[in-house]
């Protein structure tokens, strides 16, 4: 059973940073997608930023510009880079792998931006 676990999440304040990182327990396959999902209270679970093997990333509008997503294949390892963090980006932070027979998932963690 692969298991993807984050850590890096915690309270901050606005105009603040963070970085989540999200580490599979296996190497023996590199995920085809890795990503960063969130969600906020009472909101349905939302993307954040994902990242295919080649390098190439994608963002939601809300964050381009102010965060980061990399990763590192050989570890098999997402890392979501956090700038300019703004009070509506508190929320559960799920790291995401894909492969061509299944979707993973973390169990989350939280992101506070509150003064």
């Amino acid at each position: 059973q692969v298991q993807l676990v984050e850590s890096g999440g915690g309270l901050v304040q606005p105009g603040g940073s963070l970085r989540l990182s999200c580490a599979a327990s296996t190497t023996s396959f590199t995920f085809n997608t890795m990503g960063w999902y969130r969600q906020a209270p009472g909101k349905q679970r939302e993307l954040v930023a994902t990242i295919i093997t080649g390098a190439l990333a994608n963002y939601a509008d809300s964050v381009k510009g102010r965060f980061t997503i990399s990763r590192d294949n050989a570890k098999n390892t997402v890392s979501l880079q956090m700038n300019s963090l703004k009070p509506e980006d508190t929320a559960v932070y799920f790291c995401n792998g894909r492969t061509s027979w299944g979707t993973y998932w973390g169990q989350g963690t939280q992101v506070t931006v509150s003064s």
